[in-house]
C-alpha cells in the first residue's frame, strides 16, 4: 500500500589524473512512504459501517417487538370479544329457557 520512492545518485568527479586525487562518490537515498493516512480513512469508513449496521439492527429489533406487542394486544381483544359473545349467548339461552 505504501508508495516508496528511492533515488540513487552517484557522482564521480575527476579533475586530475586518478592517481593524484581520489575519486569522490556521493550516494543519496530518498525514501517517501505513506504515514498511514489511508489507513485512517479506511478505519473511519469501517467505524461508520459498524455504527450504521448496529443502528439498523436495533431498529429492526424494536420494530419486531412493536409488531409482536400489537399482535398480542389484538389476540387479547379477540379473546375478550369471544368471552362477551359467550356471555351474551348464555344470557340469551337462559332467557329463552325461562319463557
Amino acid at each position: 500500500m505504501a508508495d516508496e520512492y528511492v533515488t540513487h545518485e552517484r557522482r564521480t568527479t575527476t579533475d586530475e589524473p586518478a592517481a593524484a586525487q581520489p575519486t569522490h562518490t556521493t550516494v543519496i537515498h530518498e525514501s517517501k512512504s505513506s504515514s498511514g493516512g489511508s489507513g485512517l480513512v479506511i478505519a473511519l469508513i469501517l467505524l461508520v459501517a459498524v455504527v450504521g449496521g448496529f443502528y439498523l439492527f436495533s431498529q429492526t429489533s424494536s420494530s419486531e417487538v412493536a409488531r409482536d406487542n400489537a399482535i398480542a394486544d389484538a389476540a387479547q381483544d379477540v379473546g375478550n370479544a369471544a368471552s362477551q359473545i359467550g356471555d351474551a349467548a348464555e344470557s340469551a339461552a337462559e332467557g329463552a329457557a325461562n319463557n
